[in-house]
């Protein structure tokens, strides 16, 4: 695309309604020789206007007002010849003009482009993304609309007035308004930032008002469970089933480091012979699709031949017999209290312990453990050698052995 001449003037306008030395001051937009007149709707006397500057005279406060008012408008003109630039679309005066009068444009608006987009995830379920994943963007959705109807009264807002404010103002309320911790906070503006990203590919929106802001999560410690914590559980015997059967899930996702959904969906046809002639689980998690390859320790065999003959798990649909996700949890919490074992005991908590106890603690390297959590990046399984001091043990015991 050849450059084009461009050239933008502030003017004074003679006024047949002002006789008293008034006159409107106009915009003139230029390009390629072509211009267009765009009123500011503000009057000055030609006694204090400075022609060639294209500005007022003078060190009054009017006057500072009125040129910081121009110059803000110059930047406009500016900003409207970089969006045609960046969208593809002829720069002229006439375009130009009618971006500032905001004329042509069709406003795009907030909640609709996330409603849009939603509307995308939800048609993908199966296929790109998880019902899971839906609900996160719904929620997010939500929160949304209520922070607008909280700080600015209305039902939806054009993209074009999305700032540095409204993400500070956004993370506040969720913060405060809502309770949320640091970083749940975070995982909110991170979907909500998805839907700004989308309205900045597509030239919607010329800034990305997340440049500014800070999307740090503060580092979490997980709570694990120790040997002596696991072999407790382990040797309880429960007075009523339901708690056994809870257990033994428990201890399966403790051995085999599967999330509650991946045990749960466990099928017969995902335990085959691998490549060392043991039997192996070969599945996906459901969360990021990702491969899960992991050999079977003989207590995690233990548990799904206990269960060969449960009525859920005869007919190979079901390799165990999982409760829901909220019996479960309830009922891991009455198991903890009988054990008195003094942490908040979640399903999720089993999935942390194989990363920790029953693998990294034992010597596994950390490349064989991300592999078996289904992990994209070796990253996401440092912080678990973080918080293991048997693991640091381990390690220097070795270098005493080698010293020695």
């Amino acid at each position: 695309m050849l450059e084009k001449s461009f050239g933008l003037l502030f003017f004074l306008k003679q006024s047949k309604k002002n006789q008293n030395g008034e006159r409107y001051i106009y915009l003139r937009i230029t390009v390629d020789r072509i211009s267009k007149e765009l009123s500011t709707k503000r009057l000055w006397k030609t006694s204090r206007w400075n022609a060639a500057a294209g500005r007022a005279e003078g060190n009054n406060q009017d006057s500072k007002t009125l040129n910081v008012y121009l110059e803000t408008l110059y930047f406009k003109a500016l900003q409207a010849k970089k969006h045609l630039i960046d969208t593809d679309r002829e720069v002229s005066s006439e375009a130009i003009k009618n971006f500032l009068l905001g004329i042509g444009e069709k406003k795009r608006m907030i909640i609709e482009i996330f409603h849009d987009h939603n509307s995308q995830v939800k048609s993908l379920i199966g296929k790109e993304y998880t019902p899971a994943t839906l609900q996160r963007y719904l929620t997010t959705l939500d929160h949304t609309l209520c922070f607008i109807r909280w700080k600015y009264d209305k039902e939806d807002m054009d993209i074009q007035l999305l700032d540095y404010d409204f993400i500070s103002s956004f993370s506040f309320w969720l913060k405060t308004v809502k309770n949320c911790n640091h970083n749940t906070t975070m995982k909110y503006l991170t979907n909500f930032k998805k839907i700004v990203l989308i309205c900045v590919k597509n030239g919607w929106l010329i800034r990305n008002p997340f440049l500014q802001f800070k999307m740090v999560k503060k580092e979490v410690i997980r709570s694990i469970l120790t040997e002596g914590e696991i072999q407790k559980i382990s040797e309880k015997i429960f007075v009523t089933d339901r708690l056994n059967h809870v257990r033994d899930i428990f201890l399966f996702s403790c051995y085999t480091g599967l999330a509650y959904i991946d045990v749960k969906n466990l099928g017969k046809n995902q335990i085959v012979i691998g490549i060392d002639g043991e039997l192996w689980i070969h599945t996906h998690r459901q969360k990021t699709n990702s491969p899960t390859r992991l050999p079977l320790l003989p207590k995690a065999l233990q548990l799904i031949n206990k269960y060969k003959t449960h009525e859920m798990c005869i007919s190979g649909k079901h390799v165990l017999p999982v409760l829901s996700n909220q019996k479960m949890n309830s009922y891991l919490k009455e198991i903890a209290d009988v054990c008195g074992i003094n942490k908040p005991l979640t399903f999720h908590i089993a999935r942390h312990t194989f990363a920790t106890t029953i693998t990294l603690g034992n010597g596994v390297p950390i490349e064989t453990v991300s592999k078996m959590l289904g992990h994209k990046s070796i990253t996401q399984t440092q912080h678990y050698a973080k918080i293991l001091d048997t693991k640091i043990s381990f390690d220097m015991q070795a270098l005493r052995e080698k010293l020695q």
